[in-house]
């Protein structure tokens, strides 16, 4: 008897020992996975991002492709139960950007993501050299392929807004078109007779007078009317001249 019990203590002891050894892993295994669940997900933020961009890009004249930059894994945030991202001042959806992603609920915080927006296109280039004051034809322009994102702000994609327009500046074969280097035709011309023409609620009043410079349809030019008062007004494309008091 005394040896039966002898070993079964020794079997206890050792069992419990064994067991305790085994829950404890079990315990950091656990706190781990709830430490791991209440950290935001880089990936989600990410997407956020991506999804952003390609929303702020919407209506862009090409094809779009936005790669957003990797964010460093030893920043953890907590959970967010709403992302919200946002352009911060200065940036924009176009080329390399940055996007602003914050949270305000369980807890507050915001980071800031770079991403790379290319959209790539058609756009206008001169066909041949263009002499200053030419009035552009179909037959002065043609089409190349790139990232608008890597040319000068204010390109044209379509050939129906060049056509008719006047050269500002001489330019070489292969010069990409924009909106600073080409201008509207004069609607109005210095010291034309021009009808000042002003309207309200129920009424139209017309007067004659002359312009005073050179304006495109829809510039601001001054006229002086035929009782010597000097106005300012849009420019028409029928000679007249809008104002608005």
């Amino acid at each position: 008897m005394f040896k039966f019990h002898y070993y079964s203590i020794i079997f206890n002891l050792s069992f419990t020992f064994t067991v305790c050894t085994l829950v404890l892993p079990f315990q950091n295994t656990a706190q781990a996975a709830v430490s791991f669940l209440e950290t935001q997900s880089p990936v989600l933020i990410q997407t956020k991002v991506e999804d952003f961009l390609q929303m702020q890009t919407q209506g862009a004249p090409g094809r779009v492709e936005v790669v957003v930059g990797v964010i460093d894994p030893q920043i953890k945030l907590s959970k967010c139960a709403a992302l919200e991202a946002s352009l911060p001042l200065g940036s924009h959806a176009w080329g390399k950007t940055t996007v602003a992603v914050s949270c305000t609920t369980p807890s507050r915080w915001t980071i800031y993501v770079q991403a790379n927006v290319s959209v790539f296109a058609n756009y206008i280039i001169a066909a041949a050299p263009l002499a200053q004051g030419r009035v552009v034809t179909l037959n002065d322009i043609t089409f190349a392929n790139g990232n608008l994102a890597n040319l000068p702000s204010g390109i044209y994609t379509d050939a129906s807004q060049v056509i008719g327009l006047i050269v500002g500046t001489s330019l070489t074969a292969g010069s990409v078109l924009r909106q600073d280097l080409l201008r509207s035709p004069l609607a109005i011309k210095q010291g034309q007779s021009v009808r000042i023409i002003t309207s309200g609620a129920g009424f139209v009043v017309g007067a004659a007078g002359y312009a005073l410079s050179d304006a495109s349809v829809g510039q601001l030019v001054q006229v002086r009317a035929s009782n010597g008062n000097v106005v300012s007004g849009v420019a028409k494309s029928n000679g007249e001249i809008e104002v608005n008091f």
